[in-house]
């Protein structure tokens, strides 16, 4: 669904963890396999707000796509993803999903919500380090929501992780579970397989209707976080193949360029387009110390436009996405002079709790309130006793 007619029916009693019919785009009606149906998991539209951030080259504007408000738990871009993979899982007779991700991973928290919104168990593989792999995981951050909710977590180190790969340790599992009766779904890395882009070619759909009724603001270019590369996938072809056209910029927290550009290749071969992905995204590496680490520099860099904009980026995808913009911004200003960049915010706020003991010297003033001796007692509405 889209414009005013899916804006309207995201209002109906009951309309929310419904399963409806899906039918594509008419600009990206030739791609197949196309989706049949989908839940709606999350809230859409996002809204598109200007972001006033600081030092931006000569003519420069820069709007956020707010995908990190988007429900599910704070899910941010997951939920559009998990829209059709979920639908796809029930469709198949699935009782339990499967999916992998690093030991603070949102797209592991997204599923987890979303299997037990529509009645299935969860099995998350989680990736941490050879010194914590034998020890209570806790309860930070991702972590306290997905075990509030049931999942059942297995962690691999780091080593291992390598050594077997995502896609094998999948596997292991489900045929575990297999063995055991149970009806699992194997949900990839971040959701990013051919299905799940069509998640953010669906959110090119909702961004062209949101210009259309707008009227008055066209964007150059996309900026967004590339952890998966499902994302940057469906973004890109989506632009490409709309009224949008607009230059995807993508910034990598893992991984480097070349292998992102090799992994959205074939997904976008495997909806049968004959695009290439070097025609439709740049992709910048922002990785940085590696993924889920931060320098001293980027997580003032993140309480600094939080205290500047109010906008709060995650340490791993949109604060280091958006520090390498305007770090290139910086450099290369004559590169993005008198343009429109939407940036998308594809949220993650849960995964700053894990870096609470690097932020606490970052993070705002506190004091004890000073009381003059004799202040007269004035009762108000918050008396407590």
């Amino acid at each position: 669904m889209a414009g005013v007619s899916a804006a309207s029916a995201a209002g109906k009693i009951g309309s929310f963890l419904s399963k409806k019919p899906y039918a594509p785009p008419s600009w990206a009606s030739h791609l197949s396999p196309a989706p049949s149906q989908t839940f709606s998991l999350g809230h859409f539209p996002t809204p598109i707000h200007k972001w006033n951030l600081p030092n931006l080259p000569n003519g420069t504007e820069v709007w956020i796509k707010r995908d990190d408000i988007s429900g599910m738990q704070l899910s941010g871009n997951k939920v559009r993803k998990l829209e059709f993979l979920m639908a796809d899982a029930v469709a198949q007779g699935a009782d339990c999903v499967i999916t992998v991700g690093g030991i603070q991973s949102n797209h592991c928290r997204a599923t987890a919500v979303a299997a037990k919104y529509l009645n299935l168990d969860c099995y998350l593989i989680l990736r941490t380090s050879k010194l914590l792999v034998d020890k209570d995981p806790g309860l930070v951050g991702n972590l306290l929501v997905e075990r509030l909710v049931g999942a059942h977590i297995d962690l691999v180190s780091k080593e291992e992780y390598g050594k077997i790969g995502s896609v094998a340790l999948a596997d292991l599992l489900k045929k575990k579970l297999l063995e055991e009766g149970r009806k699992p779904y194997v949900i990839p890395v971040g959701g990013s397989n051919s299905l799940g882009t069509w998640g953010y070619i669906e959110a090119i759909r909702e961004i062209e209707h949101q210009i259309q009724i707008s009227g008055d603001v066209q964007f150059d270019d996309i900026v967004v976080a590339c952890g998966s590369g499902g994302t940057i996938a469906g973004l890109a072809l989506g632009s490409k193949l709309s009224s949008l056209k607009a230059k995807v910029h993508a910034f990598s927290v893992c991984d480097d360029p070349g292998y992102f550009h090799s992994y959205v290749q074939d997904l976008i071969d495997g909806l049968h387009s004959d695009l290439r992905s070097h025609d439709l995204v740049n992709i910048e590496n922002a990785k940085g110390l590696g993924y889920a680490m931060n320098t001293a520099e980027e997580l003032k860099f993140v309480k600094d436009i939080a205290a500047a904009t109010g906008i709060v980026l995650d340490p791993v995808y949109s604060g280091k996405a958006a520090y390498g913009m305007l770090k290139d911004m910086g450099t290369n200003p004559a590169k993005w002079e008198r343009r429109k960049i939407l940036f998308v915010h594809t949220g993650g706020l849960l995964g700053l709790y894990d870096k609470v003991d690097e932020l606490s010297s970052l993070s705002g003033s506190w004091r004890r309130m000073d009381l003059e001796e004799s202040v007269p007692r004035k009762d108000g509405t918050g008396k407590m006793f």
